[in-house]
């Protein structure tokens, strides 16, 4: 990366190739609803989607190092610092291990000693293998967990490309372990469970290999170059990244666990249908958007504003296209529920127009913050991330009251708002050099 002309050809080589890696990926998510769902009814599948969204937030618990990791080798590369990062990659890869081996050992600990059927609202004649399912898939994860920031590497050489090719070999593997349990008469609960947290495991051990021995062996992890203050000071450029990924995590774990709790586990599924078909736009978002994070970091390291002003005024446009997908989707969805699912779960129209409003509003906020994440201001984000701890107080006294699921999701939205608003300012500030104070950090 040696100026803007070479950073907008990367950048459109990922978004193509992300393009066409992130459609595959939708396209496997979206088969494995109605095969999962055939394979547990719509109770078991409800369980397993609240199960999955509290066991995401172990994907945050690296205090924000893959963030910083990312961040940290886009700045090393741009000055051609590779022994600085790989030392970067060994202290990350060792201080995730440390990380995730006493949680492993606690999570486990309080599955065999909690009531963890009482957690989920249901009996334990509902799924009597809960418990060993969830120690599989914690040790599943935990593994995982420390394996992904491959992924994180890939991000930080601008190749985020790579990074969606590993999610959707996972996928992938997810979809055919499923059919094959299914079409043989083998898809229990625990079965589903193991395929759905071994299979991104086994690709990321793939990758592993690959990647430090064959691609890029310069990068190679290393016990000997472990530093703990290289690690400290990916943590200090992380810790913001964290608390920000640990408050996005508490909502969209929450709202399972609210639904199932507020309502049923049964109301789950409905929801995760009308957010998995909408999220695609989040998809189509993200494969054009997010190689402009690192792309941005690159740019502001060399004081190239130029380059950034041009790429916002394509975010605008990307945002329209957006917003008239969006619209589209939603006045087509009753047919493409039809189609997708069948007679098997019913989605009300009116939770699907609020699950789209979630999505653009997070959209929005998220077209900001990729360069406000970029360039390392993460303040005023931070304190954005109050909105979350009232998140789920607000949605107690709203449904308590009005006991009605859409006001939950309208909940849900307007935590969203303030985040928008913040973060507009402060991107306009910067990009015209008036962001002093605490908008500059």
């Amino acid at each position: 990366m040696t100026g803007k002309n070479q950073r907008f050809h990367l950048l459109y080589k990922n978004v193509v190739a992300s393009f066409f890696i992130k459609g595959y990926a939708a396209l496997i998510a979206l088969m494995l609803v109605p095969l999962t769902i055939d394979c547990l009814g719509t109770l078991k599948n409800g369980v397993w989607l609240t199960i999955s969204s509290v066991l995401v937030w172990i994907n945050q618990m690296d205090i924000g190092l893959g963030n910083g990791l990312r961040n940290r080798l886009a700045i090393h590369v741009a000055h051609q610092e590779m022994e600085a990062a790989r030392k970067a990659v060994s202290s990350t890869l060792a201080m995730l291990i440390c990380i995730v081996t006493p949680v492993l050992c606690l999570l486990i600990l309080l599955t065999l000693s909690t009531d963890v059927y009482a957690f989920l609202n249901i009996t334990q004649a509902d799924i009597p293998e809960l418990r060993i399912a969830l120690i599989y898939a914690i040790t599943f994860i935990c593994i995982t967990f420390v394996l992904k920031f491959i992924g994180n590497v890939y991000m930080g050489l601008q190749l985020p490309a790579v990074n969606n090719l590993l999610v959707a070999f996972g996928s992938t593997l997810i979809l055919i372990v499923t059919w094959i349990l299914y079409i043989n008469g083998k898809a229990t609960f625990l079965n589903v469970v193991i395929a759905n947290t071994a299979a991104p495991l086994i690709i990321y051990l793939i990758a592993y290999v690959y990647t430090f021995y064959h691609q890029f062996p310069q990068l190679c992890p290393s016990y000997h170059l472990v530093n703990l203050r290289s690690a400290l000071e990916l943590g200090n450029l992380g810790i913001k990244f964290f608390w920000i990924q640990i408050a996005s995590v508490i909502q969209f774990m929450s709202i399972n666990l609210l639904i199932s709790n507020f309502f049923t586990p049964a109301m789950v599924t409905p929801y995760q249908i009308a957010y998995r078909y909408l999220n695609l736009a989040m998809v189509l978002f993200t494969i054009i958007c997010m190689p402009f994070w690192n792309a941005t970091t690159d740019a502001y390291e060399r004081n190239d504003m130029d380059w950034i002003r041009k790429a916002n005024k394509k975010m605008n446009l990307m945002i329209l296209l957006i917003a008239a997908v969006m619209t589209l989707a939603v006045v087509v969805s009753p047919w493409v529920f039809q189609i997708w699912i069948g007679d098997s779960c019913h989605v009300p129209f009116g939770m699907t127009v609020m699950v789209a409003l979630y999505i653009f509003l997070l959209i929005v906020s998220m077209r900001y913050s990729y360069f406000l994440n970029g360039i390392g201001a993460l303040r005023l984000q931070l304190y954005m991330t109050i909105m979350t701890v009232l998140f789920i107080p607000m949605s107690y006294f709203v449904v308590r009251y009005t006991h009605d699921m859409l006001w939950f999701l309208g909940v849900m939205c307007f935590c969203v708002v303030p985040s928008i608003v913040v973060n507009l300012i402060q991107f306009h500030k910067f990009l015209h050099g008036t962001a002093k104070g605490i908008w500059r950090i």
